[in-house]
């Protein structure tokens, strides 16, 4: 008669191989990839087991970069941005390399420094369909794209829609020193633009201004 197998048992955490970083459920990690010239893999833990041998594996939601997905990496996608797919898996716990914190978008905006360990997500990403969620977003400037924390931006006294310097015709130097801006639209006979020195603030503050047209995303 074939003996019972003794059932897994879920554990409250894991210690990472080689360090003392603890991971919980619900905290996101860094996963070895099997071709070690590609970054790491970003998944959100969902639960941690253990079998009656002690191997530990993890229940994983995958994060996408924009370059897995269908669509690709765009010009708005941010350096650090991910999506959250809908492609979970069973890993050894032994693959996981470090921690990392995947940001809503706008805490993310908020960061005063972005470390190696930092992401952020505004998108859920189906991944048999490419499909995300949501399927709309706020789009700014002349050229209507979302926007994209790494891109400076300059906003409007008139009209409080954000433009890339590039598309009003102004470096990124110029742009860095300007604390009013009126773009084209909205300027008159009056020279009402000022030479300040300073500028701050981007679309993802709290000082946004929801623009009037939305536009399909990613």
């Amino acid at each position: 008669m074939a003996k019972t197998r003794p059932g897994k048992k879920d554990l409250d955490s894991y210690t990472i191989r080689g360090t003392n970083k603890i991971v919980r459920a619900g905290e996101c990690v860094l996963m070895r990839p099997t071709d070690t010239s590609k970054p790491p893999y970003v998944a959100r833990v969902e639960k941690i087991e253990q079998d009656n041998r002690n191997n530990v594996r993890v229940r994983v939601r995958w994060y996408y970069r924009p370059e897995e997905s269908i669509g690709g990496r765009r010009q708005f996608h941010g350096a650090k941005e991910l999506f959250l797919s809908d492609h979970y898996d069973v890993q050894s716990a032994h693959t996981i390399e470090g921690k990392c914190v995947v940001h809503s978008f706008k805490n993310y905006t908020k960061l005063e420094n972005v470390g190696s360990e930092d992401y952020y997500c505004r998108f859920e990403y189906k991944a048999a369909t490419g499909a995300f969620t949501p399927d709309r977003v706020a789009v700014y400037c002349k050229c209507e794209m979302p926007y994209n924390p790494d891109d400076l931006m300059v906003q409007c006294e008139g009209c409080k829609d954000w433009y890339h310097p590039a598309c009003v015709g102004v470096t990124i130097e110029e742009a860095k020193k300007l604390d009013h801006f009126v773009c084209a639209e909205c300027s008159s006979d009056d020279d009402i633009k000022k030479p300040q020195t300073t500028f701050s603030s981007s679309p993802g503050s709290d000082s946004k201004v929801e623009p009037k047209r939305r536009k399909r995303g990613p």
